[in-house]
């Protein structure tokens, strides 16, 4: 039965999970996977290229470094999780090959951008592409049984620390006149140190994601029911545009690492609550009443916001959403996140999947008619969408597993 036929009730719940399982796996071995290692692995110099049309042809060969370690964890991660596909795992070792041999400066920090043939383009001074390489070979390292690579993973998660830490290490955001901290980082670093913590231990992971969750309560602001995208060094408003941006989808994405985070400490009451707080405010800002689907930009005084793309719906709010649900269906039992599950998933099924060249289109007009065609660029490529398969294949297993 395919889950969008069924209406929710206490008696059906459990079909309804057990067809998105068997849909989320489908899609994820008989499409996304498929049309990646066609299009974008590239078979002469490794790693993988994420520029492709609308049918998979390349339109740039220029190659995203940090989506070069998100492509080697979702291999992994997929090997790991849905099924022993030796292809999956190759990519993997490739990518992770390419990263290793190409995608690292002298001084440590990794690039942004590399030609086809690994050669060095462009620098950014954020971590990102750190982050997902060392998430990457955390996986590959569960993956293959290889133990060196959970060490590499921890080496460079150390690293990062020590980059962020060190003062002129990276250039400034903004100069001294405006101190202000950014809540991507501190997200991000939750969710590399909990994957690094799977396959080896340090006392420097959990303290990252005790930091991190304490840090994150400064974005969180009651008054405007709202997690802000930049505060000040201790969490102060920044009364400007840029300072009251809420970014729902990467609320949602932070919600359910904590959520994880919880799942992990036993469902930790207060993490629990704090996710579900940062859920509940960010499905209320993110939800388009209107059109449906999680928008992405709103500003917290209502005012309007600055980014052109304010009001469009891209690809990876609608897929943190679908997890963050499913997360939060686990830890409460409240029927609601199943409803909210429910609307999110029809949605983004109905809008972004190409049913006549694959994939999902990644840039959606407010009303869900596609903006453009292509399914990847330096920023949408093989990450978001199949990480969403796979974590949510696996929660829904877990929560029909239950009865």
């Amino acid at each position: 039965m395919d889950p969008k036929d069924l209406i929710l009730t206490t008696m059906n719940w459990n079909e309804y999970l057990k067809g998105w399982s068997q849909r989320y796996r489908d899609d994820l071995v008989n499409n996304i996977m498929p049309f990646w290692l066609k299009n974008g692995l590239d078979r002469v110099n490794g790693g993988v290229y994420t520029c492709v049309d609308r049918d998979g042809s390349l339109i740039d060969s220029t190659k995203s470094v940090w989506f070069q370690g998100r492509f080697a964890f979702v291999c992994s991660f997929a090997y790991n999780t849905v099924e022993k596909n030796p292809e999956w795992l190759a990519a993997a070792k490739s990518t992770i090959d390419f990263i290793e041999a190409h995608c690292f400066d002298k001084d440590g920090r990794m690039y942004f951008e590399v030609m086809a043939d690994g050669t060095p383009l462009r620098k950014r001074r954020y971590v990102f592409s750190e982050s997902f390489a060392a998430i990457a070979m955390a996986e590959y390292a569960k993956a293959s049984g290889d133990s060196t690579y959970a060490r590499k993973a921890l080496k460079l998660f150390k690293d990062i620390r020590k980059f962020v830490a060190t003062p002129g290490y990276m250039e400034p955001k903004y100069l001294d006149t405006l101190q202000a901290k950014g809540h991507s980082l501190v997200m991000i670093l939750i969710n590399t140190a909990s994957r690094i913590r799977n396959v080896i231990s340090d006392p420097v992971l959990d303290q990252q994601i005790n930091e991190s969750i304490a840090s994150l309560k400064d974005f969180m602001k009651p008054e405007f029911k709202a997690l802000l995208e930049m505060v000040g060094p201790n969490g102060e408003f920044i009364d400007t545009i840029n300072g009251r941006v809420i970014n729902p989808g990467h609320c949602i994405e932070t919600a359910w690492f904590l959520l994880e985070e919880a799942k992990n400490r036993g469902w930790d009451k207060e993490i629990t609550s704090q996710a579900l707080q940062i859920l509940d405010w960010s499905w209320e800002w993110g939800w388009d009443k209107q059109y449906g689907g999680i928008i992405n930009f709103r500003d917290c005084r209502g005012l309007p916001p600055q980014d052109y793309s304010q009001d469009m719906k891209f690809w990876w709010p609608q897929t943190e959403a679908i997890i963050a649900t499913l997360y939060a269906y686990e830890a409460t039992g409240d029927d609601k996140y199943l409803i909210w599950h429910k609307q999110i998933s029809e949605w983004t099924y109905a809008h972004f999947p190409d049913e006549e060249c694959g994939e999902w289109y990644g840039y959606l007009h407010r009303d869900g008619t596609v903006a453009q065609p292509a399914k990847g660029n330096i920023f949408k490529g093989p990450f978001h969408i199949p990480r969403m398969m796979i974590k949510s294949f696996e929660l829904c297993n877990i929560l029909t597993d239950k009865e």
